[in-house]
Parts: structure tokens; C-alpha cells; sequence
């Protein structure tokens, strides 16, 4: 344990706040919170963890913290701060499910449409619906029960909706208010719990088809009502009363929670919701910052109620979400509870070995190539390769990889700007010039280990920029190839030296998955410009093709092979004047 870590502890409060670590780079990774926060951050840095509790601490190279007046205060603060600075560690915040919602607009004529972001728009919103395909399905039963307006745009001509019974046509006929606001009572009266009365309506109805051997009308109410019974009754599971309530269990294990939720929608149970996630606190403490994400955060509508398991503080939910909380001593509601945490259970045990197998293939095999290469774990990596075909269009691109996986909102794609002709060595030191003069000035995080396509001459090329001109000490590795073109080993170091990996360890598969990424990154951004360049060189200097008109004729053909197959006339079809389309043909010709 580093000193200044040890002088910090040794001064922390006994009372309760929030915590927040930070990496070497000063990055915050994680935020915790805390009743007495010097009994909890102690207690990182004491006694044995799992290996990725562990883990994390390993990361931890300094921390803050911020002293509150209470539990409820410190909970509210945390997630704040989760929200603020979206640390690594606090993986709950990367769960960013919307749920659907059935919503019926505010328009003149009325549509009926399935969306997941709720606006106040006027419009009349039900759900969630935890299981999208439950929406589409109650969705598609309303739209065989009430025929409102299909199209986005109202046509001129009526559609096929029309003709199978499921749209009145307000395009060619009249249909006015009164009408389309007893179709909006009844979706309302139905989404509200009505179903058994319109069941009973479409029973009554199908009752008198029948009687008037009126067969076929007969057979669409039974069919009706076979939907209702197939949607809106498919669980058993239900309660006296009529209250909307969410009822919260979760299980733990191996540093892992689940929890799950049961959303009790008029007295039955509708859909569950189910989150898994490691944690790295107290289990009680996590959980309850879950709840409040989950409805602070993620903008679930609260229900009349909440049932919570009796170990978690009862009283501090209640405060944040301002909703009235049990915890269930006995009868159905506490079976309830118990029947979550059983499902939590379940599904824990269930999906673990999936979780070790993904942890295998990323996070381990991260840590296993740090020690092979004598480095700290390189939970950052970036890798670099160059593409060009003789010297022409030379680009580079850069793919990045965050504790073993794509993380592609960082891959980055480099125009060669200061060399002339195939010179590797050059084109290595601008893409790497460029990317990490700007990470600093922009002060984004550093990669912990980069990765280049090529050997000795490209290592040397990158880490002459990166020590001599950037001051930066980060390792350089490249991935070296055997006489069949296959990885074969790793060379890191100035002068390098060779790493040798067991071609079965998932160390060495991860390196192959970042190869080939890259690889796969770069030609498809070269194929790219190439395409591009070749056709506007092709219809340079035709009078009457400026910049303007060849993007035109490029998004029209696509491609420059299918130019040159095509006719005047086609070439017309771009928009293209008569004489300025024989001039491009005639161009293609003499080159070709």
C-alpha cells in the first residue's frame, strides 16, 4: 500500500458519505457510498478479497471522499456522482434498456404506436412493458379491436390496413372526433385493466352472429377473444387487490448480484425485469443504489408501491422515491418477495458459468498478457495499422480495446498527411504523433499497452515519438507473423524481444481478435478512399463536373465500376445536363 494511502486512512471520518477511487491516470473508476465511511474504505485496502474485488483495488492508486449529513443524503450523492463521471466499476449505469410503452398521440386522428421515450407531448402513455414483445403483441390486438389510423403521414388513397378492417381511412373519409374519442376511451378503458369487459362485449357479440348465421362475423369475435385470452391472461400469478406495485429480490455470490423485479400491474403479475452485475461494497448498500438508479436514472414511473426484502433500509428508499415501501412479514406479499429472491437465485446459478467463460476470454486474458509481457494489467488498449496499395491513398486506422473488448466509440481513421510514397516507418510516427498529441492535449485517458502492425522498424519508429517527442513511457508491442501469415509471436521493447504465448491461451486468442479487428478497420477505410478517389480523379477537369455534381454522381452509382457500365442516358438519371453525360462517358472510354 502506497504511503500517502496509508496517511489518508488513517485520518478518515466515522461518518457517513461517499467515496471515490481513482487509477494511476487520477480516472475515477468507482464510487461507493457508506454509513461510516472510515469502516468502509478501510476495508478495501485489509484483509483478503475475490479476484475481482481484488482487482479493482489493484487499480486504486488514490481516493476522495465527501462526508454528508445522513444515509439518504450519501445515497442521493452517489448517484449523482455515478451519473457525473460514469466509473468503470460501476457497471449498473451501463445497463441503458429503455423499456416500450403503447401510446396513443394527440393528433387530430389518433394513431396508436409503440415508443420508449415519453414526452410530454399530450400524448396518453401505458407500460412499461419489460418484455417488448408483449407490447407488440397487445399492440397488434388493439389494432385488430380499434381501427385507427395506421400511416405516419395521411396518404391520399386508402391502404391495405383499410381492407383487412383495421383503419377507418380518415384520408377519403370523414371520421370525426366523437368517433375516434370512443375508440381512445375504449384503448384506455382496455390498457387501464378492461379487458374482461370488452371479452365479455366481443362474447356477447359473437353470441348474436350466431344466432343471425352470420358465421363468419361470429368467427372474427371468437378469434378476437382468443387473442385477449392469449395476451392480456397468459399468467396465473395474481393478488386481491388492484395496486400497481414492484416487488425487488436479489441474490449474491461470487461478488455478483441479481436482482429482479416483479412489475404487479392491477392486482397480476405482468413481466419481470432481471439485472446482473458484480458488486464491489456492502450487498445491502449496492442494492439500494440500484433502486435508485433504477428509478431516478433510468425514469421508470414509480408504482403506488414497493415490497423490498426485510434486510435492506426500508426507510431510506422510501424517502428518495417518495412512493410508500413494506417489507412483507407474512402471507402473499411476503411469498411474493420470497418468490423473487428464488428467481434471483436461480438465474445467478444459471448464468454464472457463462460470466466465468467471459471473464476468461477478456478481463483474464488481459491480466495473463500483463504478466507475460511484464506490465501492469493493459486494461486500455490501442492498436495501429497502416493500409496502401503502392504507396496510394496511405491511411491508417485505430481500434480500442477496454478490459478486453471493442470499445468502438474510440476507434479512430488517420488520412496520411505528411508522407509521400509506401514509407511505414513515416506513416507510424504521424498516426502516432497525431493520436497522442492530442490525447494530451485533451487530456483523455492513455492507453496502457499499444499495439502496431509490423516489427523492429515500427516499434522503434512508434517509441521514438511517444519517449522522445511526447515524454510518454507506454509499452509498445507488435504482433509478428510466421511464414503462413499466422500470429506467431509478440516483440515488445527497444531493442525488442521476443514474447512467445501458448497459441491455446486466451491471451493469445485476444491478441488475434485485436489483429484482425484492426486489419479489418483499416482495409474497409482504405477500400473506402480508394473508391472515392478513384472516381473523382476519373471526372477531373470535364468541364461541367465540380465537386458538388461528382458527390451526386457518386451516391447515385455508388461505385466507379458501375459508372463505367452505364449509358448516357443513365448517367442523365443522376441529374446530369445531356452534353455534360456524353463528356463523362467519353472520359471513362479513353481511359479505359
Amino acid at each position: 500500500m502506497e504511503e500517502h494511502i496509508k496517511n489518508k486512512l488513517a485520518v478518515l471520518p466515522d461518518q457517513p458519505g461517499c467515496y471515490l477511487m481513482k487509477d494511476r491516470q487520477g480516472t475515477i473508476i468507482y464510487v461507493g457510498k457508506a454509513k461510516v465511511l472510515k469502516n468502509r474504505v478501510r476495508s478495501y485496502f485489509t484483509g483478503s478479497h475475490d479476484g475481482k474485488t481484488q482487482r479493482l483495488v489493484s487499480e486504486i492508486k488514490d481516493f476522495e471522499y465527501i462526508v454528508t449529513s445522513s444515509d439518504l443524503e450519501a445515497l442521493i450523492l452517489e448517484l449523482n456522482l455515478i451519473k457525473k463521471h460514469s466509473p468503470k466499476y460501476n457497471v449498473m449505469l451501463k445497463d441503458d434498456k429503455s423499456y416500450p410503452y403503447i401510446k396513443i398521440t394527440s393528433e387530430e386522428q389518433p394513431r396508436l404506436i409503440i415508443t420508449r421515450k415519453v414526452k410530454k407531448d399530450k400524448g396518453k402513455y401505458f407500460g412499461p412493458y419489460p418484455n417488448a414483445y408483449a407490447a407488440s403483441n397487445t399492440k397488434k390486438l388493439l389494432d385488430r379491436l380499434y381501427p385507427l389510423r395506421k400511416c405516419k403521414t395521411i396518404p391520399d388513397r386508402v391502404c391495405l390496413y383499410y381492407h383487412i378492417g383495421q383503419c377507418l381511412a380518415p384520408c377519403v373519409n370523414d371520421v370525426g372526433p366523437e368517433e375516434n374519442k370512443e375508440m381512445v376511451d375504449e384503448i384506455v378503458k382496455f390498457l387501464n385493466g378492461g379487458h374482461q369487459e370488452v371479452k365479455k362485449e366481443l362474447q356477447e357479440k359473437m353470441a348474436q352472429a350466431s344466432e343471425q348465421l352470420d358465421f363468419e362475423r361470429a368467427k372474427e369475435y371468437r378469434d378476437q377473444i382468443q387473442h385477449i385470452e392469449q395476451v392480456m391472461e397468459a399468467q396465473k400469478i395474481q393478488t386481491n387487490d388492484l395496486t400497481d406495485r414492484d416487488i425487488f429480490g436479489y441474490a449474491i455470490d461470487k461478488g455478483w448480484m441479481c436482482v429482479q423485479v416483479f412489475f404487479i400491474r392491477q392486482g397480476k403479475l405482468i413481466e419481470r425485469d432481471v439485472s446482473l452485475f458484480p458488486f464491489y461494497g456492502d450487498p445491502e448498500e449496492d442494492f439500494s443504489t440500484f433502486i435508485g438508479q433504477f428509478y431516478l436514472d433510468k425514469n421508470h414511473p414509480k408504482p403506488k408501491e414497493v415490497l423490498l426484502p426485510k434486510e435492506v433500509n426500508a426507510e431510506v428508499i422510501e424517502q428518495l422515491l417518495n412512493v410508500s415501501v413494506h417489507q412483507p412479514q407474512r402471507g402473499k406479499k411476503k411469498e411474493l418477495v420470497e418468490l423473487t429472491k428464488k428467481n434471483a437465485s436461480i438465474a445467478l446459478k444459471e448464468k454464472f458459468d457463462l460470466i466465468e467463460r467471459d471473464e476468461k476470454r477478456t478481463v483474464k486474458a488481459v491480466e495473463n498478457l500483463g504478466e507475460q509481457l511484464g506490465i501492469p494489467a493493459p486494461l486500455r488498449i490501442e492498436a495501429f495499422d497502416n493500409s496502401n496499395i503502392q504507396g496510394t491513398n496511405p491511411v491508417s486506422a485505430m481500434v480500442s480495446f477496454i478490459d478486453g473488448r471493442p470499445d468502438k466509440s474510440g476507434y479512430r481513421k488517420y488520412k496520411i498527411k505528411s508522407v509521400k510514397g509506401p514509407d511505414d516507418y513515416a506513416s507510424m510516427k504521424e498516426v502516432v504523433r497525431r493520436r497522442y498529441t492530442r490525447l494530451l492535449k485533451e487530456e483523455g485517458p492513455l492507453p496502457d499497452l499499444i499495439i502496431i502492425d509490423g516489427g523492429r522498424g515500427q516499434i522503434s519508429a512508434a517509441q521514438d515519438v511517444l519517449e522522445n517527442e511526447l515524454g510518454l513511457g507506454i509499452p509498445v508491442c507488435s504482433l509478428t507473423k510466421d511464414e503462413k501469415h499466422k500470429t506467431s509471436h509478440l516483440l515488445i521493447g527497444d531493442p525488442p524481444i521476443e514474447v512467445h504465448l501458448a497459441r491455446n491461451s486466451q491471451e493469445f486468442y485476444l491478441l488475434q481478435r485485436i489483429q484482425d479487428e484492426v486489419h479489418r478497420f483499416a482495409i474497409s477505410f482504405h477500400r473506402q478512399i480508394r473508391g472515392k478517389s478513384m472516381l473523382k480523379s476519373s471526372l477531373d477537369d470535364i468541364p461541367g463536373v465540380g465537386e458538388k455534381r461528382k458527390k451526386t454522381i457518386l451516391k447515385h452509382f455508388g461505385s466507379l465500376k458501375k459508372l463505367k457500365e452505364a449509358s448516357v442516358e443513365e448517367v442523365r438519371d443522376a441529374g446530369v445536363p445531356y452534353s455534360v453525360a456524353e463528356a463523362i462517358i467519353s472520359r471513362l472510354n479513353e481511359n479505359n
